[in-house]
């Protein structure tokens, strides 16, 4: 099922054109990306804008975003958190509910459910019967991943496979592929791990190509990378 049918771009009133990220040639030059898949994938260098859209787009798809620990920065960019307001999404039926996942800051929610636990001990049934906390990083968010994506929404995840292993990661593409052929559950994914780029039927979008473009999981940046390496590792060391 596809739930968001596409973003826009119209950036004709940003505040800026000079400051991060509508700076961006990726989103200057972008009129609109197409979700036709259930699940799509943003291929591309860090920094090239792709945690920014996926950002954006929680905070205009209404998805809560659980906030991690304050940093404190030298000088901090005003503009970062108002991109979502020059985007438009557009719906099949409607909104639908949703999560913003990433590997950051999924430890804070975990503390938040062990409080929650503590009065209503059931609500740990839901991820498969065990506190998040007690479990290593990588078994807490397949057991997240496992509870929260068998129900109807939009899946946004900044590069999920930070915290998983390559065996995890394997685990996870299973999921992805099984809850899209299901038909309720849509993911847009910020992704650098060939792995999961590797699912069935899955669309992705090279942010390094200006204007945004679709790319072939064979010709993406990582895929070639891991596979020249696999192929000779002692040319690269």
């Amino acid at each position: 099922m596809i739930h968001l049918k596409n973003v826009t771009f119209d950036l004709k009133k940003s505040p800026t054109k000079t400051v991060y990220p509508f700076n961006l040639p990726v989103f200057q030059k972008t009129r609109m990306l197409e979700f036709s898949s259930p699940v799509t994938f943003f291929s591309g260098e860090n920094g090239a804008g792709k945690s920014t859209l996926l950002s954006a787009l929680a905070e205009k798809c209404r998805i809560h975003v659980w906030e991690g620990v304050e940093r404190t920065r030298y000088e901090r960019n005003p503009y970062e958190g108002m991109f979502y307001k020059f985007i438009a999404v557009n719906w099949t039926n409607g909104s639908v509910p949703g999560s913003y996942f990433d590997s950051e800051i999924s430890r804070n929610f975990a503390a938040y459910l062990d409080e929650w636990a503590a009065s209503d001990p059931g609500i740990l049934e839901y991820f498969g019967g065990k506190s998040l906390m007690s479990q290593s990083h990588g078994q807490s968010l397949m057991s997240f991943f496992k509870a929260r994506y068998r129900f109807k929404g939009l899946y946004l995840l900044d590069e999920p496979e930070t915290a998983l292993s390559p065996g995890s990661q394997l685990e996870l593409l299973r999921v992805l592929k099984e809850m899209g052929a299901a038909g309720h559950a849509q993911f847009i994914i910020a992704s650098h791990s060939p792995i999961l780029m590797a699912c069935p039927g899955a669309k992705i979008y090279n942010f390094d190509n200006i204007p945004i473009q679709k790319i072939d999981y064979r010709d993406t940046e990582h895929y070639r990378v891991y596979r020249d390496f696999m192929a000779d590792p002692e040319k690269y060391v």
